[in-house]
């Protein structure tokens, strides 16, 4: 077993290596570090977390959206996590598989864009949002939005990262 997190990286999307040259690597620092910041205050030892990072385009997340959402649009990440129920026991030892965090390509550069982003910055953020919810945080209501907004930004400023939301 290794002494972090295990996140695997898919790229369905072919695309992101130009879109952003070196994704894979980048997705799974931002994705260690968030699970790092996310777990200290819960009972999941980080070292024995797996979660799955895919890097899609629109219509991989359109389509999963409209199938388990009930939503025919794309957004730019989604979560699936594998722990939802919060009564699940925990196995005490071997991996522990938080889920999958899949971004949308097409609607992650758009958003660069349209905020004056780095696309490296807003993808960072994408997988720290994305990762946060697998965790179990949440922005239901303003108080879990800010909880949830102010690790988002902890996490990114620690990896350099301006504020999303400034």
């Amino acid at each position: 077993m290794s002494d972090g997190p295990e996140i695997g990286v898919s790229a369905p999307c072919a695309a992101w290596e130009t879109a952003l040259p070196g994704a894979e690597d980048l997705g799974r620092r931002v994705a260690a570090a968030a699970l790092a910041a996310g777990a200290v205050d819960g009972d999941l030892p980080v070292e024995r977390l797996e979660v799955s990072l895919v890097l899609g385009d629109d219509a991989l997340v359109r389509g999963l959206n409209r199938q388990y959402r009930g939503k025919d649009e794309a957004t730019n990440v989604l979560s699936f996590a594998a722990l939802d129920d919060e009564g699940e026991a925990i196995p005490d030892e071997g991996p522990i598989l938080l889920g999958d965090v899949v971004i949308a390509m097409e609607t992650t550069l758009a958003e660069a864009a349209d905020s004056g982003r780095t696309v490296a910055a807003h993808f960072s953020h994408l997988v720290v949002h994305g990762v946060l919810h697998l965790l179990g945080f949440d922005h239901e209501d303003d108080a879990e939005a800010e909880e949830m907004e102010s690790l988002e930004r902890a996490v990114l400023a620690a990896l350099g990262i301006g504020d999303p939301y400034a």
